[in-house]
């Protein structure tokens, strides 16, 4: 089975579990990004002002993200390969009277036009599901000349200090960081998922690079002072001293 049948059967059997997530989300003034709500100050994934741009949401779940841009005057499009996500999405875009084009349907093929979208966005989503060699290139190929791309996903650290049962992250390494490409958490001891992508960081830059995508910012997310629970197998106490998550900027030239 390929990681797209894969992870759309992973999405659909777990849709339910993010419903009252994604309600809560889609009803906040102000974004918060990624597992420990990182403030949109601190990791501004959207332009401030979207009035008159064209969007994209790349694996858009139960859509807020693609609401949030709706709400900064985006005309959006999100697109997600999981049904019963979706099922979810049009019921809250309907609720908070955000006018958004949902379509059921795989991040690294939309068989949407080239050149259609002024800005691209994934948190999670495309960003860690889909192979980066593919979902890139379908990225920049919507851009418009000057677009940009924006997406939040877990740092690679996550990934080589995680133990191969799938237990939480250790203080310690488990994979090799060289020639790192993601991993396969399907067959896991412990909260088994879906088959996820990741790079090294030097691999990302290569990337973006081949494909044409100039990079604007990088940064790295932490746990905040405070924050105790262990999320997605990343325990706070650790995500305090090390990055677990990324946010990369690019445009395209």
């Amino acid at each position: 089975m390929s990681h797209v049948a894969t992870n759309r059967a992973y999405w659909n059997g777990m849709a339910h579990e993010w419903v009252a997530g994604g309600e809560r989300l889609w009803a906040l003034e102000h974004p918060t990004w990624g597992i420990w709500a990182t403030p949109d100050a601190e990791a501004p994934l959207l332009p401030k002002d979207m009035t008159g741009m064209d969007a994209i949401e790349l694996g858009c779940g139960t859509a807020y993200v693609s609401g949030w841009m709706a709400r900064r005057g985006a005309r959006v499009t999100g697109i997600d390969i999981s049904d019963k996500q979706l099922a979810t999405a049009r019921r809250l875009a309907k609720e908070h009277g955000a006018d958004i084009t949902l379509i059921e349907g795989d991040a690294e093929k939309t068989g949407l036009p080239d050149a259609s979208f002024d800005f691209a966005v994934s948190e999670y989503g495309a960003a860690i599901w889909c192979d980066p060699d593919i979902w890139l290139r379908e990225a920049y190929r919507l851009l418009r000349p000057g677009g940009g791309l924006a997406f939040l996903g877990n740092h690679p650290l996550t990934i080589v200090t995680s133990p191969l049962s799938g237990a939480p992250c250790e203080r310690m390494l488990h994979r090799s960081y060289r020639g790192l490409t993601g991993a396969d958490w399907t067959n896991v001891e412990f909260d088994p998922a879906g088959i996820e992508f990741n790079r090294p960081i030097g691999g990302w830059f290569a990337l973006f690079h081949e494909i044409g995508f100039q990079i604007v910012d990088y940064r790295e997310l932490y746990a905040r002072d405070g924050q105790n629970s262990v999320e997605f197998s990343v325990p706070a106490a650790w995500a305090r001293d090390y990055p677990s998550e990324q946010v990369w900027w690019l445009k395209k030239l």
